[in-house]
Formats: structure tokens, sequence, C-alpha cells
């Protein structure tokens, strides 16, 4: 029952994009004698590229198969938005791979949300895993992402390639991997990203132990954990990490840190005094 719903929700969204559609507006003469509104069926299988008999079992809900190039076919001739298509795959069941863009600027109610966490450390990540917001208690506790060319500042990146996170993760080979396998899951719709290829690629080359780990195809789903840190400064550090998304902006995650014990609440102050003392006041580009 509950598919069949789900192809009637998929025919009745069909009908209504492709009633909102003019004939003018893919380049088809309107005529006068039209009592469809919008474009006709065989209209949208025609620039779909697909039959009308196949396109009309379609808006019926049929139990057919849809695959991803008539969905990206029927999202160009409808014109659909960003948000439309999301829906129209969502409804087709299929899912949706989404390429998001490297360079992910953070809206400004999210970046005073990160930093109004302060003292907790507490950053957003985009799809890729790129820091793109953090906070100086943050900065404080990894060092400032600020320091490094915004093409650097990867997570995964920083785990694998930074020397001083082994130092600083008391269980460094537990933790990578943990991470590494989150990272796995978070990239499966996105086999075949550029981006993604380049990071995985490089890493390969550069870390023994991400060629190995990666290489295992292990993958796991966020959970809230805990994590401990060996601070240069400040000793040992301990924290709940806390998990949440930003609908606003698909893909994007903030992750704040929440002291385990008494004593790591106690040099929170001087986490965030450290991480001003520490961060750069420009960020490199």
């Amino acid at each position: 029952m509950a598919d069949l719903e789900r192809r009637r929700a998929l025919a009745e969204f069909l009908r209504s994009r492709r009633a909102r559609i003019t004939p003018e507006d893919v380049g088809i003469p309107g005529g006068s004698r039209r009592r469809t509104p919008g474009l006709r069926r065989e209209e949208v299988a025609q620039l779909s590229g697909v039959s009308v008999t196949w396109y009309t079992w379609l808006e019926q809900a049929r139990d057919i198969t849809v695959s991803r190039q008539v969905l990206e076919s029927l999202s160009r001739a409808l014109q659909l938005n960003r948000d439309e298509r999301r829906h129209l795959y969502a409804l087709a069941d299929e899912p949706l791979l989404e390429y998001p863009c490297p360079a992910v600027v953070p809206t400004p109610a999210l970046q005073k949300l990160v930093d109004a966490l302060d003292p907790h450390p507490a950053y957003l990540s985009d799809a890729n895993w790129d820091l793109v917001a953090w906070n100086r208690s943050m900065a404080g506790l990894i060092g400032d992402p600020g320091r490094l060319p915004a093409a650097e500042r990867n997570l995964i990146r920083l785990t694998f390639g930074d020397p001083g996170m082994r130092t600083l993760m008391a269980d460094w080979a537990g933790q990578a991997q943990s991470l590494l396998a989150q990272f796995r899951a978070d990239s499966r719709q996105r086999i075949g990203d550029p981006y993604l290829e380049r990071i995985t690629g490089e890493l390969r080359e550069s870390s023994p132990e991400f060629r190995d780990w990666w290489d295992k195809h292990d993958i796991a789903e966020f959970h809230s954990t805990q994590r401990e840190f060996r601070h240069p400064e400040l000793g040992s550090l301990t924290f709940d990490y806390v998990m949440l998304e930003a609908l606003e902006s698909p893909g994007m995650k903030l992750f704040t840190s929440m002291p385990s014990d008494s004593a790591t609440t106690a040099r929170l102050p001087a986490l965030q005094e450290y991480g001003t003392r520490h961060s750069l006041a420009v960020p490199l580009p």
C-alpha cells in the first residue's frame, strides 16, 4: 500500500508541474485551441526523450521502473528547481546524487550559533567534511583551521595528514577508523564525485593507514560518542560529541562537544583563551 501511495503522489506531482508550464516556456507554439493547462503529456514525453505510453503510465501511477537518467530528463523538461528535484527523486524512491560545491559559506545564523557555543568546542562541516566554521575553543582544541589554506580544512585530511592529531587524540587509531567509517557512509551516494575522489586518492598515497582502512569498506553511522584528547598545554580533555543537521543547508552539520567530566568543564575557559591566543586574526584564503 505504501508503494502504491508513493506512486500516486509521484503521478500527482508530475501532473501539477506539467500544468504550470506553458508551451512558450519550452519553445512550443501554444496555439488557440489548447484545452490542456500547461503542457500535454506527449509534449513532456518528447522533451524528456521517453515514449508517450511510458510517461502516461507514470502519471497513472503504474508499477514501472524509473531510472535516474529519466528523472534527470523529467527534471529538465519540467524546469524543476533544486527542492522540486529532490522531491521528485524521493517520490521515485531513487537516491539523489548531489555533488556539493566545496566552497560552502554558512548562513549568518549558523555562524552566530557556532560562536555562541563558546567555550564549548563547536564546528560546522559540509557534505565533503570540510570545516566551514568553528569557534575559538575548537581552534584551541585541534589548532586553528584558519592556519591552513581553505582546500586543506577537511576533517579527514586533518585526521590522517596532520601529525599533531596523532598525539592529540588519546586513541588516534580507534577514533580515526571510526571517523573514516562515518565518512564512507556519508559519501556512499556520491561515488564518482571528483572532489571526493581527489581527497581519497591523495590520502591513499600519503597515508598507509588510510589506504588499509579505506579498502576494508567499513561503514558506520554517527552516534553520540566520547572522545579524549591530550592537549599540549591543558592536559587530558574528554568530551561527549553531539551532531545536529542544518535543514536549511543540505549536507551541513553542526558538531559540538560537551565536557564529560568536571575536570574538562573547569578547563573550558582556558581552552577558549588558548584558542584566542593561537588563532589567526584573518584566516588564510
